[in-house]
């Protein structure tokens, strides 16, 4: 049963908005993800990605480099620092700082205290 006087929040909450994999064989992997999705709208040496409604699927051939074992969620969120700085405070542990990736979005890295490890990322118009 719901209380239709409760108040509702103004808080915008994180929406997952990216996945990367992390891959060894960009190009393997490019076939591989074509064959499922069709042509990616970004091809570089460094990123390819996917719009699938609404959802970006990457790939990152130097994200084993960077520790990452698998595919990673990215979170949209409206200030990455706080963002952060709340993930420190639970526990997880940085692995990439607040970084720069180009057109104004910035991306961080942090591990859970199980292991496994979540993104959060900023776009320009949210700074």
């Amino acid at each position: 049963m719901t209380d239709s006087t409760a108040s509702t929040s103004t808080t915008t909450l994180p929406a997952m908005t990216t996945v990367v994999y992390a891959v060894t064989d960009l190009d393997a992997a490019k076939a591989a993800f074509r064959a499922l999705l069709g042509e990616p709208h970004t091809d570089q040496p460094y990123y390819v990605g996917w719009n699938v409604g609404g959802l970006d699927v990457a790939l990152d051939p130097n994200g084993h480099r960077k520790g990452l074992a698998g595919p990673l969620p990215y979170w949209t969120v409206e200030d990455i620092s706080a963002a952060r700085d709340a993930l420190v405070a639970s526990g997880a542990t940085v692995v990439q700082e607040p970084t720069e990736v180009g057109g104004g979005r910035r991306t961080a890295v942090l591990a859970l205290p199980d292991g496994g490890h979540v993104g959060v990322l900023q776009d320009a118009a949210q700074a």
